[in-house]
């Protein structure tokens, strides 16, 4: 179930990823308590704020401040941690070996591209996968912007690497079996004999039939003539 950061939520509907609207109630050196709504705090650490260039956090938050922010996790203990970082769309645990993505050119170096597929980092492109024929250097298929088809080649979990292609996959030639000729039963072989026996029967009388005609031809030729 999703809700936006408008949506009150409870603790059954909380999951990782949800949108959530709250209040700044208490900070401290390692972040900040946000309650989200229903009684629930939430904690913000001061990691997952989104600021880089700040030295103290009451310099970007104060509490009764109101925020959006996204659920991190919840542990067994239903504790809530938040981060004010949009997830990614695609998890790790959604990616598949095979599948079919839409992406962003983001990136383009000597020996490939990176493309964005909505996952906590890009994935890269070689050079090699660019296309079926020969690629020189990647920017002579794809420019930074660049909407693109990709398929994911291999996915390293651990290191969060993404190998992209954009080639079309193999297509899998099956073999087709031609299907074997049946065993003519006896009664159809006597058949197909006695079919034979009756061609054979009706060519010897058109040919004897033939001939009679020639000879009645040959002898009313010659009875004219004398």
């Amino acid at each position: 179930m999703s809700a936006d950061a408008t949506t009150p939520v409870t603790t059954g509907e909380i999951t990782a990823g949800m949108a959530v609207k709250g209040k700044v109630t208490y900070l401290a050196v390692y972040g900040a308590m946000v309650d989200i709504q229903q009684g629930r705090d939430a904690l913000l650490h001061i990691s997952q704020i989104g600021h880089n260039n700040f030295r103290n956090i009451e310099d970007v938050l104060k509490v009764g401040d109101e925020i959006e922010a996204f659920i991190l996790k919840v542990d067994g203990a239903n504790r809530i941690a938040l981060t004010m970082q949009k997830p990614p769309e695609l998890s790790w645990t959604q990616i598949k070996k095979g599948e079919v993505y839409n992406g962003v050119v983001t990136r383009i170096e000597s020996y490939g591209a990176f493309i964005d597929i909505g996952a906590e980092r890009p994935g890269m492109v070689h050079v090699s996968e660019m296309s079926d024929g020969y690629v020189q250097s990647p920017s002579d298929v794809v420019k930074v912007g660049d909407k693109v088809e990709v398929r994911v080649l291999n996915l390293n979990r651990k290191k969060h690497q993404i190998d992209l292609s954009m080639k079309a996959p193999e297509e899998e030639i099956e073999e087709v079996l031609e299907p074997a000729e049946a065993i003519p039963t006896p009664m159809e072989l006597a058949f197909r004999r006695a079919q034979k026996q009756a061609q054979k029967d009706r060519k010897g009388k058109k040919d004897k039939q033939s001939r009679y005609d020639q000879d009645d031809i040959i002898s009313r030729t010659l009875r004219s003539h004398r």
